[in-house]
């Protein structure tokens, strides 16, 4: 792996993505960078800008009861909520106020929610947070589940996303493949770094990644 470039959005420079470039393997994909997010979700003053800055992108036009946080981004939800609510952001829930959710996983990858916390999903506009969207197969399999749920996804907010949208809907990120022009996500089987022989440096998720010795 080589040394993190730092990346500030043009739009809000006191946010800086880091990427560092290698050979990853993730849950859904082979990919040329680690996006890596730690100190945005970890720092309050970055999460407090990343939330800032995602405020702005979709403060004027969703309806928000529920933030349903993905891969670690509770921080960022908890400013993003705050933020919102103090931008006037219309909500129907009965206290006035916006729930922040994290689901659980089973060993399929399923997103569950337990019957305590279905009040604050079943009949609820829901934006689903995540820090970096590549495949687009986690922002499907959480919709799925939370339209199980008898959720309605009012919208999607990414700190980066590859996508433009999935499902239909919109996807709001800081980032994208404009700011890494070389980035480049492949399915497992036709991965050009495997295909040229190269090893792979490290697993990786939206957690962080574990190099390979």
């Amino acid at each position: 792996m080589q040394e993190t470039i730092k990346i500030k959005s043009k739009v809000h420079p006191n946010v800086v993505l880091k990427a560092i470039p290698g050979h990853f393997v993730t849950p859904n994909s082979h990919v040329n960078y680690f996006l890596d997010m730690t100190t945005l979700k970890s720092r309050l003053s970055e999460a407090s800008a990343a939330a800032k800055a995602l405020s702005e992108q979709i403060s004027a036009t969703t309806v928000v009861d529920t933030i349903v946080c993905i891969d670690g981004c509770e921080i960022i939800g908890a400013f993003l909520a705050e933020d919102l609510t103090r931008a006037g952001v219309y909500s129907m829930n009965a206290h006035s106020t916006i729930y922040i959710v994290t689901p659980e996983y089973v060993n399929s990858g399923q997103l569950v929610f337990r019957e305590n916390m279905l009040p604050m999903i079943k009949g609820k506009n829901v934006l689903l947070l995540l820090t970096s969207a590549t495949t687009g197969q986690t922002i499907v399999k959480a919709s799925q589940a939370l339209c199980y749920y008898g959720a309605k996804i009012s919208g999607i907010s990414a700190v980066f996303s590859a996508a433009n949208s999935v499902m239909g809907i919109p996807i709001k990120s800081l980032f994208t493949i404009a700011d890494i022009p070389d980035y480049k996500a492949y399915e497992p089987e036709g991965c050009s770094f495997c295909k040229e022989g190269k090893k792979i440096d490290a697993f990786a998720n939206g957690f962080g990644y574990s190099k390979i010795n």
